[in-house]
């Protein structure tokens, strides 16, 4: 792990998967926007403490595993003070709302494997709030849901702007066969609100920094569409989901060996049947007592 300059008083962790900003307050101090991996732990933990810093605030974009699964553990070795949106800081707030996200694991599955996640927001972030001070410092707030339901991008006094999943690299794009989305109408919609934004610097969480990012907003929104363009020609007659599913592991060659990566496979599929659905491509019928999803008659280009 290394820490690596963005602009003035804001930086970014390179955990190798990931990039986690911070803001610095002072030599000492630092507020940190989200906290990674849980497993990324213990290399956050040597970079702070060999740079003796301490985190006095994390400004959390959304409760994901990859974004709060320190969250909890800094707080209590700080006295961290943890800023995030009222829906997250509900989310988060015990096993069982936490399982409101993770609807195909049983609690005591959520309380296992993300337990960590758990903790006490100390400030909400509203809905319509346009900002947020820690320390008189203020960070302004831009609301982009989609990629969760109430994602949020944060930027810095240096006019840096962490987008953190409200975009995705042109790397990951490379690779990615089924990137997540939430509700997908909703963050074609954030994705195209981006493009009003005026930063000196662009940070993506998976992963990179930018001086412009109207191309990439453009690809995001090409690459997320061309995915619902591939699924609904998957759907070439009455399927069941688990008929979908199936054959999208086989013709995407998608490794799948054990149920846990099949849930991972279907909660990221799901928003892309849902985004068919709603723009009319796709219908949900009952055919012999049993649900499927079938084509409509709608010509694909002017719908996508």
């Amino acid at each position: 792990m290394e820490i690596i300059k963005v602009k003035g008083n804001t930086f970014c962790i390179d955990t190798g998967m990931s990039y986690i900003p911070f803001y610095k307050v002072n030599d000492e101090e630092i507020i940190m926007l989200d906290s990674g991996l849980a497993k990324e732990r213990e290399g956050i933990d040597k970079l702070l403490e060999k740079n003796n810093f301490k985190v006095i605030a994390i400004i959390c974009t959304h409760v994901h595993v990859d974004h709060t699964g320190n969250v909890s553990y800094l707080k209590d070795k700080y006295n961290s003070l943890v800023a995030m949106t009222g829906y997250d800081a509900f989310l988060s707030s015990s096993a069982i709302t936490l399982k409101t996200h993770y609807i195909n694991q049983t609690l005591s599955e959520v309380k296992t494997d993300f337990g960590h996640m758990i903790c006490k927001a100390d400030i909400i972030i509203g809905d319509n709030q346009d900002s947020v001070s820690i320390n008189d410092i203020k960070f302004k707030i831009i609301h982009t849901p989609g990629h969760s339901a109430k994602h949020i991008c944060i930027i810095t006094p240096d006019n840096v702007v962490y987008l953190a999943d409200a975009l995705v690299s042109s790397e990951i794009m490379e690779g990615a066969k089924l990137p997540y989305s939430f509700a997908l109408t909703e963050d074609l919609k954030s994705k195209q609100k981006l493009l009003k934004l005026k930063c000196s610097k662009y940070i993506v969480s998976h992963k990179d920094v930018y001086t412009s990012i109207r191309k990439l907003i453009n690809e995001n929104i090409k690459f997320y569409k061309s995915i619902a363009s591939n699924v609904y020609n998957i759907i070439n007659a009455s399927m069941t989901l688990e008929e979908i599913i199936k054959t999208i592991i086989e013709d995407w060659n998608i490794s799948v060996k054990n149920s846990g990566k099949y849930l991972v496979i279907e909660e990221s599929l799901m928003p892309y049947i849902e985004y068919l659905k709603e723009i009319g491509m796709i219908k949900l019928i009952m055919e012999d007592g049993v649900l499927k999803y079938t084509r409509n008659c709608v010509e694909i280009s002017k719908a996508l």
